[in-house]
């Protein structure tokens, strides 16, 4: 049985030969957003519904998040299965040699169970922390009416914080990404809003 660390630093050569990272990184934001944005409009449309009773937001909010990350899941999964297959036909063609059991095949054997978790797992994440104000209201510790305004803030946070992470990573403002995100949830609400008005 391999060790953790023999483990860690195979995963990290894997994520090195493939350049799975820069992909990674894509479905994890792309995803995030695709989960705190859902959930948003999930909020506030129970909101102009007045709707009271947290356990509807809570299954609304996680049922939505479960579709989302198992599409993402197996979405993911196939369509990298699919891409790194076709990568080691054509390195095998170009070297005129078989892989198997090279690195780069076992490496690319991996990348779709990684880019499946990273896609079907992110939307989960932003969701349930968007979800916690309605969870702890479920308990009797918080009213629906605070958990929708605390619910809304930490779901802009979340976006904000998923915009700081892209400008980090394109090397520019990181506030310009993170109130770029938030302009994308603002128009959501803008949107809920005026149809709640009719």
């Amino acid at each position: 049985m391999e060790s953790l660390s023999k483990i860690i630093n195979r995963i990290k050569l894997y994520i090195e030969v493939t350049h799975i990272g820069d992909i990674a990184r894509r479905y994890f934001v792309k995803n995030g957003m695709d989960g705190s944005m859902t959930v948003l409009g999930i909020i506030l449309g129970s909101w102009v519904a007045k709707v009271e009773d947290p356990y509807v937001i809570v299954m609304a909010g996680f049922g939505a998040c479960l579709a989302m990350g198992i599409s993402g899941l197996f979405g993911a999964y196939i369509t990298e299965k699919a891409e790194r297959k076709r990568i080691i036909k054509d390195l095998e063609e170009s070297m005129l040699s078989d892989l198997d059991g090279s690195l780069q095949q076992n490496a690319s054997e991996f990348v779709p169970t990684l880019t499946a978790l990273v896609d079907g797992l992110s939307p989960s994440l932003t969701a349930t922390i968007s979800l916690i104000p309605f969870l702890i209201s479920m308990v009797g510790l918080l009213s629906i009416w605070d958990s929708y305004v605390i619910s809304t803030i930490l779901t802009f946070a979340t976006l904000f914080a998923l915009g700081l992470y892209l400008g980090h990573v394109a090397r520019e403002r990181m506030w310009i990404y993170g109130l770029q995100m938030i302009a994308a949830g603002a128009v959501i609400t803008l949107i809920v809003y005026t149809l709640g008005g009719f």
